[in-house]
């Protein structure tokens, strides 16, 4: 579905974890039933000598606790930035993210918001969660298992990111609202975008 925004036409794609949230849902999942120790050491190999899919396989093997007692923490701990209402309801758009239906759908829910999700899915075991992959195809620019055939294959959109999931896909759109991760490394490569606080920023731009 093409929906105007501004001068182009496409669809809207925001990215969950930092940029939907105020804060990174994984990570505050990761620092609070997870082994710490291990989250540290594998953020400081991503993109090293770890890719994406390597370093949440080994921090969510470390998780423990009962699935439905940390997505009511997290129901009970995390916040949608301003504006994300705003944006559902005026361009409906679509959520790609490299974390989890299990708990990103329970924010959904209180938030009593129905968009169309792509993300990866969980077997939360008690003797580790293991992650169960959206797909695990190689992308042919960033080397890597990434957002960028699942959302650049659809047609023209315009991306909202903050992070390192959301390099390559944010190379491929037409227009790219950044901040964070995200907006330093479109500085480090040159590339244009539009810097946002809230998702209010995202849609006053956009109208």
């Amino acid at each position: 579905m093409l929906i105007p925004l501004g001068a182009l036409s496409g669809r809207l794609v925001l990215d969950w974890d930092g940029t939907v949230t105020e804060v990174d849902s994984l990570h505050v999942v990761l620092l609070q039933f997870g082994d710490v120790g291990v989250y540290e050491r594998a953020e400081g190999d991503l993109g090293r000598t770890m890719t994406l899919h390597e370093v949440i396989g080994l921090e969510f093997s470390t998780v423990r606790t009962p699935l439905q007692e940390v997505a009511a923490w997290l129901v009970d701990n995390v916040r949608v930035r301003p504006g994300f209402h705003e944006l559902v309801d005026r361009y409906r758009p679509l959520v790609v993210s490299s974390g989890f239906h299990e708990l990103i759908e329970p924010i959904l829910a209180r938030e009593a918001v129905d968009v169309e999700l792509r993300a990866n899915r969980l077997d939360p075991r008690l003797d580790g969660w293991r992650v169960e992959w959206r797909d695990e195809d190689v992308c042919p620019v960033c080397g890597e298992p990434c957002k960028r055939a699942l959302v650049a294959s659809n047609g023209p959109f315009v991306y909202v990111g903050d992070g390192y999931s959301d390099r390559c896909v944010a190379l491929a759109a037409d227009r790219v609202f950044a901040r964070d991760g995200l907006a330093d490394y479109l500085d480090e490569q040159g590339v244009p975008y539009e810097r946002f606080g809230t998702l209010l920023d995202v849609a006053a731009a956009l109208s």
